[in-house]
């Protein structure tokens, strides 16, 4: 098994994880859809990644979703993967100052998950390698105070993609007569913080200890086609 050949979208691609993980995709041989919905960030994604197809689609709106995964469908022939990158960090000083306008942006991370997973669900269960992943935070499992609201919306996604693995394990497990293998896999990554190039060209004295380089995540990214759904499926990768 290898990613040579699928079709992988990457929603949120106009960020650096985004661009860092097509890039990855794309020198494996897969045929990648990035996804976003700024015109001119698609535009400097396209110079970045040239050999990417890109869309450009609100991902907060379950009806151009649905419209989105259907032509790509169509015109690709089927799509093998779905990376889900949109999201982002807020902080605070503390549980008072966690904001409306916070949580309105947290929440929209985990609003785009659950209309892409729910378009593309179908898709990546007839796929004979489907795969979908988000990029989830430690802080899951060690929450402060300071980023409350970041973190509960990462449970929520976390808590979203498992039921998506049961969902996929049900769709495949067949009967007792007829037994069908595992194909399709939702996993988890789990990060501190993300890094880039530019990031570190920026802040040249900073160590940035823990983080993850984006092109690492790329290259776990392609690496899930190397591995048994079965054992991928609702698993949860540390990244660091």
């Amino acid at each position: 098994m290898s990613v040579d050949g699928r079709v992988v979208v990457v929603a949120g691609a106009t960020s650096s994880s985004g661009v860092a993980t097509a890039r990855a995709l794309v020198a494996a041989g897969a045929r990648v859809v990035a996804v976003g919905s700024n015109v001119e960030r698609l535009s400097a994604f396209e110079r970045s990644v040239p050999d990417a197809a890109t869309r450009v689609c609100d991902l907060s709106k379950l009806t151009a979703v649905a419209e989105l995964a259907s032509s790509v469908a169509q015109e690709f022939g089927g799509v093998d993967g779905l990376i889900h990158l949109v999201g982002g960090w807020r902080g605070a000083a503390g549980i008072t100052a966690q904001s409306d306008d916070d949580w309105a942006a947290m929440e929209s991370g985990f609003t785009t998950l659950r209309n892409t997973s729910r378009a593309f669900f179908d898709s990546l269960v007839a796929s004979e390698a489907g795969r979908l992943t988000i990029v989830s935070s430690n802080s899951v499992e060690r929450p402060t105070a300071g980023g409350a609201s970041y973190t509960a919306a990462k449970a929520a996604a976390e808590s979203w993609v498992r039921s998506v693995a049961d969902g996929f394990r049900r769709a495949q497990s067949g009967d007792k007569t007829s037994p069908t293998p595992q194909r399709a896999a939702a996993v988890r990554f789990s990060i501190m913080a993300l890094v880039d190039d530019d990031m570190r060209r920026d802040n040249p004295d900073k160590t940035y200890a823990g983080f993850t380089h984006v092109d690492a995540l790329g290259q776990a990214v392609v690496d899930l086609w190397q591995g048994d759904a079965a054992e991928l499926n609702d698993s949860r990768i540390p990244l660091g």
